[in-house]
């Protein structure tokens, strides 16, 4: 089964990407979380990628499907995480909210490692943004 082409656009940001690829990438979830997300992210027209250990090493642009970002195609052989990392590419702050409304609402076991694809980390390797959000979590897990 093939899947329409869409054509390519620029967003908000100026990123171009294939048009409607609001996309969230899921790293260390679960399967039964995994298809808990996916089933909200059909409702909110959101597609998902479960990025795979050994694509750890790859831009956070180019597991996002940002034009112009090209996969490395080398494989990560580094540590896997320890931790679950949920990574939101295309979505803009409202929906985002409504989005996060409705996780709660779906009663979807929380992921403590979230991050927006930005101007800053678009070129971040996942590894990299899950030792940034590791140590920001830590941080906040101090003075909590």
């Amino acid at each position: 089964m093939f899947r329409e082409l869409k054509a390519i656009k620029t967003d908000q940001r100026g990123w171009k990407q294939m048009e409607n690829q609001k996309r969230i990438l899921l790293f260390q979830v679960g399967m039964e979380k995994e298809n808990q997300i996916r089933t909200l992210c059909r409702k909110c027209d959101i597609s998902v990628q479960a990025v795979i250990r050994t694509q750890y090493g790859e831009t956070l642009g180019a597991l996002a499907g940002i034009v112009g970002m090209k996969m490395k195609r080398k494989p990560y052989t580094g540590p896997g995480f320890l931790m679950e990392m949920m990574v939101f590419s295309g979505i803009g702050q409202d929906e985002l909210d409504v989005f996060l409304k409705q996780y709660r609402e779906n009663q979807i076991p929380p992921i403590a490692l979230k991050a927006m694809l930005t101007p800053y980390n678009i070129h971040w390797s996942a590894e990299e943004l899950y030792q940034e959000l590791g140590k920001e979590h830590m941080e906040f897990l101090k003075r909590v």
